[in-house]
């Protein structure tokens, strides 16, 4: 049997790019393109592959992506072709973080946040991540692991132990311990 694809997946600034920086340190090879550099919202890296955006027109990358951890914002896990197997990392984070970061990024850019309220914006993501899950629960061919930010912050050890048994226990997880930095946790709430 060919081996699962590997995907860190969430709302944009759940964790995602910690996340594949941790699965890399710990040895998991990551298919990443670099066309995105890093900044001063993700100063390590996004770790992201364009080909993802395109996967319901063509999903002919993940043959690349077997052993290998890649990104994907939780939206595209609808797309991947059915008859594949995806063990995903989904990362979940408190909203109110998420939406403070996603502003923060936004203005530092120059680009308006949208014109929803947090509390509104809050509410859509929540049912949106509720619907995910739900979804994801239903699909025989998805194994997850729901892994919080703050969790991955203040008990690193016990997640990266976690990950690593997830992902069949061939991860260094003293290396993965020493990527997150408590102090990139720029919108605690």
């Amino acid at each position: 049997m060919e081996q699962p694809v590997t995907i860190v997946s969430g709302l944009p600034r759940s964790g995602t790019s910690m996340m594949m920086r941790m699965l890399e340190a710990g040895g998991m090879p990551v298919l990443v393109d670099n066309l995105r550099e890093a900044d001063e919202d993700n100063p390590n890296g996004y770790y992201e592959f364009e080909e993802v955006k395109k996967v319901r027109e063509d999903a002919s990358w993940l043959q690349d992506a077997r052993g290998k951890a890649v990104k994907m914002v939780y939206r595209l896990l609808y797309d991947l072709p059915r008859d594949d197997t995806y063990r995903v990392i989904f990362m979940t984070r408190k909203l109110e973080e998420v939406i403070a970061s996603q502003n923060t990024m936004l203005q530092r850019n120059g680009k308006g946040s949208d014109d929803l309220s947090g509390e509104q914006l809050a509410q859509i993501y929540g049912k949106q991540l509720r619907e995910a899950r739900a979804w994801l629960d239903s699909r025989p061919n998805f194994e997850v692991l729901y892994v919080d930010y703050g969790d991955v912050l203040n008990e690193t050890q016990g997640v990266a132990d976690e990950i690593n048994q997830f992902l069949h226990g061939n991860l260094n997880t003293d290396a993965m311990v020493e990527v997150p930095n408590p102090s990139l946790y720029r919108q605690r709430r």
